[in-house]
């Protein structure tokens, strides 16, 4: 096994309006689903992806203020804990993080020892037919985060159509990016596009996982995908709750940045405008 190489799972988790404990058990259980559809791979070890908000769902607003919690509480804990008995890297979605100033739809990353090794809080909420934006607070700040296999960087749902995110993100050394998502299925060929456009714009490997089912009354769109630096879909799930996996290189993105290396072409000191 070559340093770069991993297997990967999105835990594409149903969005069926539950309590907070059963969501739990159910991330759980995919979690360990997930690695077992991995090990015994040439890939060990394994990064599990789950999707957005998947402790609280949402679309669930009126339960976020109740809900949230700090990452010391028992949605952390879990994943910790989960992280831990897998032997696995599990970036656990997001959850609400109740902050000083306002609470958070923060994403966690977790080693296999169950260490938090990185957070990241979402930039941009989403305010249409949502009220993410006026029950939140965004993050301010964006980075990569060390794997064994190279730098990660995370996205979550609406950054997705913010390239700027994923530009700098890169800029910082990221070859993988991670998507963690509750994107409604309405506007899933969106989600299609803009994942395979920021794999190729970047020449980034895009991990993305979305979750599925009704979501307090909206219909998600699940189809969580991992997209190669070159923009080939290696793998793409439906629209039910499953478990999605692929073997993949991070070396990819060295050999795909050398046979079309864009790249090292941008020239951000010219002021566009100029150009009118």
């Amino acid at each position: 096994m070559s340093q770069g190489r991993l297997a990967i799972a999105c835990a594409q988790l149903d969005g069926a309006d539950a309590t907070e404990s059963a969501r739990i058990d159910g991330a759980i259980a995919a979690i360990n689903s997930a690695v077992a559809s991995t090990r015994g791979s040439e890939s060990d070890p394994t990064l599990i992806v789950l999707p957005e908000l998947w402790p609280v769902g949402f679309f669930h607003f009126d339960d976020y203020a109740e809900l949230a919690q700090s990452l010391s509480g028992p949605v952390v804990r879990e994943m910790q804990r989960a992280a831990r008995s897998a032997g696995a890297w599990v970036l656990g979605g997001s959850f609400l993080e109740k902050g000083v100033r306002g609470n958070h739809n923060t994403a966690v990353l977790i080693d296999p020892d169950g260490r938090v090794r990185h957070t990241y809080r979402k930039v941009h909420l989403y305010g249409l037919d949502s009220a993410e934006s006026d029950l939140l607070v965004p993050g301010e700040q964006v980075a990569t985060a060390p794997l064994p296999w190279g730098r990660l960087g995370i996205m979550t749902c609406y950054d997705l159509r913010f390239p700027e995110i994923a530009r700098d993100l890169v800029g910082q050394g990221a070859e993988m990016l991670a998507v963690v998502s509750a994107w409604p299925i309405p506007r899933i060929e969106h989600w299609r596009t803009l994942l395979r456009a920021r794999a190729v714009e970047n020449q980034v490997w895009v991990v993305a996982c979305n979750a599925a089912g009704v979501d307090a009354g909206v219909l998600l769109g699940g189809h969580s995908a991992i997209i190669a630096p070159d923009g080939e879909v290696r793998a793409e799930a439906g629209t039910d709750g499953t478990i999605l996996s692929a073997n993949i290189d991070v070396g990819e993105v060295d050999t795909v940045r050398e046979r079309l290396p864009f790249l090292a072409d941008r020239r951000y000191s010219v002021h566009l405008s100029a150009l009118d």
